[in-house]
C-alpha cells in the first residue's frame, strides 16, 4: 500500500517520479496490481486488451482519485486498459499512460546529455507515434532542474497532476507517452522549479505547431518528411549564381478584407482554465493576413517576374508580439499561426503543412527560399523559454550576459552545449523538414562582442579579459560547419555590421563559416550619398567608391532590407533629392548602380515600385500606386527592377566573380567634378565584359570618352534613363558604339557616350 505521504504527493501533484507508484507494479504477496490516479472517477475496472474482460476491479485509496488493485496480469509489461466510470455516470475505456515503458533510447539520452544531438527535434517535443502497439503522442522537454513536470492541455483539464512526467537523469529529460493523444491537441508543460515552486505553465520550446496570439499553447503537430537534396537548389545558392533576394514580411506584404470567421473570437478553456480569444484580433488595418497557400499563389509569381532568384522572409517562427516582426520569437520550431488556414470555427494554429507547400511552390517557380533566423536572443514572456525549469536554463544568469538593452530580450547562453545544441538543431530542422534554402542570422554583431550596446561596468569580459564573445564565435562555427556538412546544399547568410574578420570565411581558415555577409557599410555609405544634392556630391564620391576597397574581403551581399525604411528613416524614394522627377531618377540610377556593383543583391518589399510611405507592419504596401490609372512612375520602378534581374542573370559577369579581385576593374572613380563613375565587371573563360557608367546629376554629359579593355563593339544593354521606366530616354541613339585607338583612363581604347541625367548605363562588349 501506499503510504498517505505518497498519496498526498500524488493528490498535490508533488510526485516526481510517478512511474514508481503509478501502473502496473508487484504488490506484497507477489503478485501483479495496478495503481492510478482518475480525479472524478467513481470506479475504475482493469480490462483486457482484445477482449475488454476485467481483471480486476481497482478500490480508492482517496477520495481525491487514488486507486489501487489487484490484476490478473502475468508482469509488469502486461498490456491492459482502464475502463473508467466518471462521476457523470459517462463510462471511457483508456489506456494507462505508465504502462509505457520510456520513449527515449539510450543513445538518445547520451547524445542529449553531450550536447551533440544533431536532431533533438526527432525526440523532443510533442511527437505523434506508435508506441508498444497503440497511437499517441510522446512528449519529452528539458528541464534537469525541475522537481516535478506534468504535460497539461484540454485533454486533462489543464491538471498538472494527471499526467506527471517520467526523468531520465541522465540527460535531464522528462518524457511520458500519452496514449489515444492526436495531432491537434492543445498542451503546455506545468513544472515544479528546484524548490517545488509552481511556475507559469511553459509551451513547448521544440512545439511544431502553437495558437495565435494572445493564446499561448502549443499544438501537437505532426514531424514535416525529410526533403530530399536538390542539385538544383545546390547550384542556385552557389557563390557565382546570380543571387537576387526579395525580402518579405509576409503579414504586411498584402493583406485582404476579412470576409470570413479568421479573426472571430473563439471561446475555451485557456491553459489558466480562464476564457479568453483564441483565434486572436484582426491586423491593425482591420484587413487579415493571407495564408500560405495565398502567398504561394500570389507572392511567389510576383517575385518571380520579377526576375528575383530568392525570397527572404522575415522571422516566421512563433512569436507573441506582432510589433517584433518575429525577431522576438517564442516557438522556434513552429511556424507562425498568423499565415494558417482557419479552422471551421475561425481559430488559427500553426501550419507546418501549409508553409511547407509554400516552399515547394516557390521552388517550382525557381525561388529559393531564405529564412530570418534569431538564435541569438528571445523575449522575457513568461510562457516562454524564460526561466524554464526554475533557473536560468536558456538564459545567462547575469544580466551583464543575458540581458540585452537594446531589446529588452534574454540572451541565449551559448555556453551550455544543451542549448547550442537546440539551436543548431533548429537550423537542421529548417532546411532539411522544409527545404528552406538558407538562414539569414540576425544579430551576429550583438552576439560576437560582450560589450555591444553596453557601458562600461555592464558587460563581463571573456576569459583573455577581452570583450569578444569566444562562446559565440565557437556556436557560428558549429552551426556553419553542422549546415556544411548535413545540409551542403544550404546557405548561411550573416547580418553583421562591424569590421569582425573572416565572417564568411572557412572555419578551417579561421573564420565564421558563413557563406555570405550583409554589407552594411556599403548600404550606409551609398544611401548617405544618396541622399545629398547632387551640387554637394562632388565632395562625397568616396562613399560609393569606398566599398570597392573592402569589397573582397568577404562574401557580401548588399542589403537595401526593411531597417532601411523603416523608424522614422522613411522610405528609400523619400530619401532621394530633388523634385519628383528627380527622385525617381536618382532611385533608378542608385539600382543600377547597385545591380552592376560586386556582390549579391537584396531588397525589401515595397521598394521594387518606390513605396512612398515608410513600411508599417500593420498593413498592407501601397499597391494602389502600381494599379491602372496611377502615376506610371512607380511601375517604371518596377520594370527597371525586374530588368536589372533579368540582365544579372542573363550576363555571367555581373555575377560570377562577385567575390574575387578580377572579377572587377575600376575605368574612373576620380571624376569628382561630374559625380561619374565607370568600372567593368569580368567574368569566367569567354563571359562577355560589361561596362557600368553612372551619372549621378542631373546633367546630361555629351560626348563622355570612357576608356575601355577591349576593342570592338559596346552595345547598350540597359539605361535607367529610358522612358520605359519614366526617364528621359537620353542614351546612345544606335544603342551601340565602337571602341577607338584613343586612350582614357589608362586604357588604349575609348568610346564615347552620351550620359543621360541622373543614370546607371550598362553595355556589353559584343565583339
Amino acid at each position: 500500500m501506499l503510504s498517505t505521504d505518497e498519496i498526498d504527493r500524488l493528490r498535490h501533484g508533488r510526485h516526481g517520479d510517478p512511474f514508481a507508484v503509478l501502473g502496473p507494479h508487484r504488490d506484497a504477496a507477489g503478485g501483479m496490481a495496478v495503481r492510478a490516479f482518475l480525479p472524478d472517477a467513481s470506479a475504475v475496472t482493469v480490462v483486457g486488451m482484445a477482449d475488454s474482460r476485467s481483471l480486476g476491479q481497482l478500490k480508492a485509496l482517496h477520495a481525491d482519485g487514488v486507486w489501487d488493485g489487484k490484476a490478473a496480469l502475468t508482469s509488469d509489461s502486461a498490456a491492459y486498459r482502464l475502463q473508467v466510470t466518471w462521476a457523470d455516470g459517462s463510462v471511457q475505456l483508456q489506456d494507462d499512460p505508465y504502462r509505457f515503458g520510456p520513449l527515449l533510447g539510450e543513445l538518445d539520452a547520451w547524445l542529449l546529455a553531450e550536447g551533440t544531438h544533431l536532431r533533438p527535434f526527432e525526440v523532443l517535443g510533442a511527437i505523434p507515434r506508435v508506441h508498444h502497439g497503440v497511437a499517441g503522442t510522446g512528449f519529452a522537454v528539458w528541464a534537469p532542474n525541475a522537481s516535478r513536470v506534468s504535460v497539461v492541455g484540454d485533454f486533462n483539464r489543464w491538471d498538472g497532476r494527471r499526467h506527471p512526467m517520467r526523468l531520465r537523469r541522465e540527460c535531464g529529460v522528462w518524457e511520458l507517452f500519452i496514449p489515444g493523444l492526436a495531432e491537434g491537441a492543445r498542451y503546455k508543460f506545468e513544472l515544479l522549479g528546484p524548490q517545488g515552486e509552481l511556475l507559469p505553465q511553459k509551451a513547448d520550446p521544440i512545439a511544431r505547431a502553437a495558437e495565435l496570439r494572445p493564446a499561448t499553447a502549443s499544438v501537437v503537430a505532426a514531424m514535416p518528411a525529410k526533403v530530399p537534396a536538390s542539385p538544383e537548389r545546390a547550384a542556385a545558392n552557389a557563390l557565382g549564381a546570380p543571387i537576387s533576394i526579395y525580402e518579405v514580411h509576409p503579414g504586411s506584404w498584402r493583406r485582404k478584407p476579412d470576409h470570413g470567421p479568421q479573426d472571430r473570437t473563439a471561446s475555451g478553456p485557456s491553459p489558466e482554465g480562464d476564457r479568453q480569444p483564441w483565434g486572436g484580433p484582426a491586423p491593425a488595418d482591420g484587413n487579415r493576413w493571407l495564408t500560405w497557400d495565398e502567398l504561394a499563389a500570389e507572392l511567389v509569381p510576383h517575385a518571380a517576374g520579377l526576375g528575383f532568384t530568392h525570397i527572404e522572409l522575415l522571422p516566421i517562427s512563433e512569436h507573441p508580439f506582432d510589433g517584433s516582426w518575429g525577431y522576438q520569437p517564442v516557438g522556434l520550431y513552429a511556424p507562425t499561426a498568423r499565415f494558417s488556414t482557419p479552422a471551421a470555427d475561425g481559430t488559427r494554429v500553426g501550419d507546418g503543412a501549409g508553409f511547407k507547400r509554400f516552399v515547394e511552390a516557390a521552388h517550382a517557380a525557381g525561388l529559393g527560399v531564405l529564412l530570418d533566423w534569431v538564435p541569438a536572443h528571445f523575449p522575457t514572456d513568461a510562457h516562454g523559454l524564460a526561466n524554464f525549469d526554475g533557473t536560468h536554463l536558456y538564459e545567462y544568469a547575469d544580466p551583464r550576459e543575458g540581458f540585452h538593452p537594446d531589446w529588452n530580450t534574454l540572451i541565449c547562453n551559448l555556453g551550455r552545449t544543451e542549448v547550442r545544441n537546440y539551436l543548431i538543431g533548429n537550423a537542421l530542422y529548417w532546411l532539411e523538414r522544409f527545404g528552406v534554402d538558407g538562414l539569414r542570422v540576425d544579430a551576429v554583431a550583438s552576439m560576437l562582442y560582450r560589450d555591444y550596446s553596453r557601458k562600461h561596468g555592464e558587460w563581463i569580459p571573456n576569459v583573455h579579459g577581452g570583450r569578444e564573445n569566444l562562446e559565440a564565435i565557437s556556436f557560428l562555427q558549429r552551426m556553419n560547419e553542422v549546415v556544411g556538412g548535413e545540409r551542403p546544399q544550404a546557405i548561411t547568410l550573416a547580418e553583421e555590421s562591424t569590421a569582425f574578420p573572416a565572417v564568411s570565411r572557412p572555419t578551417y581558415a579561421g573564420g565564421l563559416g558563413f557563406h555570405f555577409k550583409w554589407n552594411m557599410g556599403w548600404m550606409h555609405d551609398t544611401l548617405a550619398y544618396m541622399a545629398r544634392d547632387p551640387v554637394h556630391r562632388a565632395h562625397h564620391q568616396g562613399e560609393m567608391s569606398f566599398g570597392l576597397v573592402y569589397a573582397f574581403n568577404e562574401n557580401f551581399v548588399l542589403p537595401l532590407s526593411h531597417d532601411e525604411v523603416v523608424h522614422g528613416k522613411g522610405s528609400l524614394i523619400g530619401k532621394m533629392p530633388g523634385d519628383g522627377w528627380q527622385q525617381f531618377a536618382n532611385l533608378r540610377a542608385y539600382y543600377g548602380f547597385m545591380w552592376g556593383h560586386p556582390g549579391k543583391k537584396l531588397l525589401f518589399m515595397g521598394c521594387e515600385f518606390a513605396q512612398g510611405r515608410e513600411w508599417n507592419h500593420d498593413s498592407s504596401l501601397d499597391w494602389h500606386l502600381v494599379a491602372p490609372g496611377a502615376d506610371p512612375a512607380h511601375a517604371g520602378v518596377m520594370a527597371l527592377v525586374r530588368d536589372l534581374n533579368h540582365l544579372h542573370r542573363s550576363l555571367p559577369a555581373l555575377h560570377q566573380r562577385d567575390f574575387t579581385p578580377d572579377g572587377f576593374e575600376w575605368i574612373s572613380h576620380d571624376d569628382t567634378a561630374n559625380s561619374v563613375l565607370a568600372f567593368v565587371r569580368h567574368g569566367n573563360g569567354d563571359a562577355r565584359p560589361v561596362l557600368v557608367v553612372c551619372n549621378f546629376t542631373p546633367a546630361v554629359h555629351q560626348h563622355y570618352r570612357v576608356g575601355v579593355p577591349r576593342a570592338g563593339s559596346w552595345t547598350e544593354r540597359l539605361n535607367t534613363d529610358s522612358a520605359h521606366y519614366g526617364g528621359s530616354n537620353v542614351g546612345q541613339p544606335l544603342g551601340a558604339v565602337r571602341a577607338e585607338a584613343l586612350p582614357a583612363h589608362g586604357r588604349l581604347q575609348s568610346i564615347t557616350l552620351t550620359l543621360p541625367p541622373l543614370a546607371t548605363v550598362f553595355l556589353e562588349w559584343t565583339d
